[in-house]
């Protein structure tokens, strides 16, 4: 396949610009308007007419638009100003829920961030992408029935930090409750929420910021990418996301019009964060901390980890120093370290003044940084520093910045830390009756029987930003785009099948699994959701409605499954033998199967310790349109697979997903014409 851009270098609309010294026109003004980044000149000489350049965009930028900062005087959003760190976090992570316990583990999540990265300000608690489209399930269902999320909410608030909710403006094919705006204020108020993250939005109308501000006063708005000039004045955050910087340090653009106006720095599929890391630091921005990308592992080096530590500790004791200081980007330094790639801004404020300096170097400086001073300072390679001057009263914060930098030393180690996705073993079921299967003949009497020995298969499935099995599918890309995003790729499995295999030839019926409870008094540890579509008037004993008998049940999840399995002397199918019997018979398991079509659970979950993600096959009859991000629905042939995240709490139980059961049979089975 031939590719029109270059996935691993930054797109134009990704790089900064150029300022144009001299006196500012219109054409040059509007040119800078549209900045993500304003490139930061190689000359030294040339740096004093670009600081002037700069001064005199931000004068006519805010004269054009009328600038009064409107979002930046109300108290209650105060805080987005000195949020330096911000986490994206998948509601499911398992460092933030246990599916052992079946509870949020916010003490867990929160140990880990202060350990690694010295401690959060915020987290945006990201919920339905890219499980989203599975069912009719909305965005907002997927916050609303989360049981304890308001109580996860003010956890998090206990703990000091503030609370992003997201909203997916692409969701336009699920249920439909009230329009947008409505529901997104709703959702705010319900579960108390500090700001908004605008997912694959730059900005928020201002019907929708007017509406926030009504439900929760003090709403912080954060759009993706780059926020229009003008919009600065009702959005008090952005999302800084592929923001390339020049090799001599740029002027984030948005920041420089406002500096209350808080960036967060992020290029998620990157193994280095070392750039916009020092970008942030040259910049008093904050940086946005994201190791699990759509459930895909992408941890941060211990480097990187390091310099975020020592990078908030700085931001958060000097704050009044960073917003009120008078900032000198591109800093005169000594000659020895401009050479060496060391660049400053500089911070001055009431006698104390504070250099930030990076290495934009791989190996570390040691020498001169500030002419005439020849004391000799150690700027880390790919690293950041600091130097403070105190020519008045020392301020107040200084000396337990000192105490705690002492104990955050620069860390070198830039590996990436690899994760790997195993199977998670089967649930203990040892509270249901077991009927042990002997032959052929204690499965199904129309089950799809796999002989034994090596296989291999050939697996087809979309590249959505989930990945497959292993590996961050968009390793230091800028952005995915289309072909390499939504593409229909293949894998290659292959395996050894130690004992033949029956598969049944259709889904487990409502009735069947009626019969099951009634029989073993089953009931799931985590109720909520459980056959949620049967009729249950009559208390415990519930019931599928008449004419559903012989639908395939769903609203069942991986230990319903399991546990109805191994009351039939069986267990779940993997997602391999599924596919072999499918491939074996495909009228009874491909796109022209007969009678209502659900998505089957296979025997393959997996976790890599923050992530559970199980292969669902079959396709179901419910497909949600109108937008690539939604799970793929409709029919699909044995081959298919969808890589679905493990949601807890009974959320997994979805409308369009049932299960087949599979059994072993001893190894002397004469497969005859079951093979067919």
């Amino acid at each position: 396949m031939t590719y029109t851009f270059d996935p691993l270098v930054p797109r134009p609309i990704d790089r900064p610009t150029e300022v144009a010294v001299g006196p500012l026109t219109p054409q040059a003004s509007a040119a800078l308007d549209e900045a993500k980044i304003f490139s930061g000149p190689a000359d030294p000489a040339d740096r004093p007419a670009w600081r002037e350049t700069l001064r005199a965009w931000r004068a006519d930028a805010r004269d054009r638009h009328g600038y009064a900062g409107a979002a930046y005087a109300r108290p209650e959003a105060a805080w987005a100003a000195r949020c330096s760190t911000v986490a994206q976090v998948w509601l499911w992570d398992e460092l933030l829920y246990s599916f052992v316990e079946g509870r949020f583990t916010p003490e867990r999540f929160l140990a880990d961030a202060g350990e690694r990265f010295g401690g959060l300000d915020a987290v945006v608690l990201w919920h339905a992408y890219p499980v989203i489209g599975l069912d009719d399930r909305n965005q907002w269902d997927f916050y609303r029935d989360v049981p304890g999320l308001v109580a996860l909410v003010e956890a998090f608030h206990e703990a000091g930090l503030h609370v992003f909710v997201d909203y997916n403006p692409w969701d336009v094919g699920t249920r439909r409750g009230a329009d947008d705006v409505t529901e997104l204020a709703a959702v705010v108020r319900e579960l108390g929420a500090d700001g908004v993250f605008l997912d694959t939005l730059k900005k928020a109308e201002p019907e929708l910021v007017a509406r926030l501000e009504e439900a929760r006063p003090g709403i912080v708005l954060e759009g993706e990418s780059k926020l229009a000039v003008e919009r600065i004045e009702d959005h008090s955050s952005s999302w800084a996301q592929f923001f390339a910087d020049s090799p001599v340090p740029g002027v984030l653009r948005a920041h420089w019009y406002e500096r209350r106006h808080m960036q967060h720095h992020v290029r998620r599929w990157h193994r280095d964060h070392s750039e916009e890391l020092q970008s942030a630091w040259l910049n008093g921005v904050g940086v946005m901390v994201w190791e699990v990308v759509f459930g895909v592992w992408v941890g941060w080096s211990r480097r990187d980890a390091a310099t975020v530590r020592r990078l908030v500790s700085v931001q958060r004791a000097a704050g009044d120093l960073l917003l009120d200081g008078e900032w000198t980007p591109l800093a005169p330094l000594a000659a020895e370290a401009e050479a060496a790639g060391v660049y400053a801004s500089r911070w001055e404020l009431d006698g104390v003044t504070l250099w930030t300096l990076v290495n934009r170097g791989e190996a570390d400086y040691t020498g001169p940084v500030l002419a005439p001073d020849t004391s000799r300072v150690v700027v880390p390679g790919r690293g950041i520093a600091a130097l403070v001057q105190v020519d008045a009263a020392e301020p107040a914060w200084l000396p337990g910045l000192l105490d705690a930098l002492a104990d955050l030393p620069h860390d070198a180690d830039a590996r990436f830390p690899h994760r790997i996705a195993r199977r998670v073993g089967l649930t203990d079921v040892s509270d249901v009756q077991v009927t042990a299967v002997t032959s052929a003949s204690d499965t199904d009497t129309d089950a799809v029987v796999v002989p034994q020995g090596s296989y291999v298969l050939t697996v087809r499935y979309r590249a959505r930003e989930t990945g497959m099995y292993q590996g961050a599918p968009y390793v230091d890309e800028w952005k995915p785009l289309p072909p390499r995003l939504h593409d229909a790729r293949t894998l290659q499995r292959d395996g050894v099948l130690a004992a033949p295999v029956a598969v049944a030839a259709s889904e487990v019926t409502n009735a069947q699994f009626a019969e099951f409870l009634d029989a073993t008094d089953y009931a799931p540890a985590e109720p909520h959701r459980f056959l949620a579509h049967w009729s249950w008037a009559h208390g415990a004993d519930g019931r599928p409605d008449a004419g559903t008998e012989q639908h395939p049940v769903t609203f069942v999840d991986l230990d319903d499954a399991r546990a109805y399995c191994a009351w039939r002397g069986g267990r779940l199918p993997t997602e391999d033998e599924w596919q072999l019997a499918g491939e074996a018979r495909p009228a009874l398991f491909g796109v022209d199967r007969p009678g209502l079509a659900v998505w089957s659970w296979t025997e393959s979950e997996h976790s890599d310790g923050r992530t559970r993600f199980v292969m669902l096959k079959g396709g179901s009859d419910y497909r949600a349109e109108r937008s690539d991000w939604y799970v793929e629905g409709g029919r699909h042939a044995p081959d298919y697979s969808v890589k679905y995240l493990l949601p807890g709490l009974g959320l997994a139980r979805s409308a369009t997903v049932g299960f087949r059961c599979a059994w072993d049979l001893p190894v002397s089975t004469d497969l005859g014409e079951a093979t067919a």
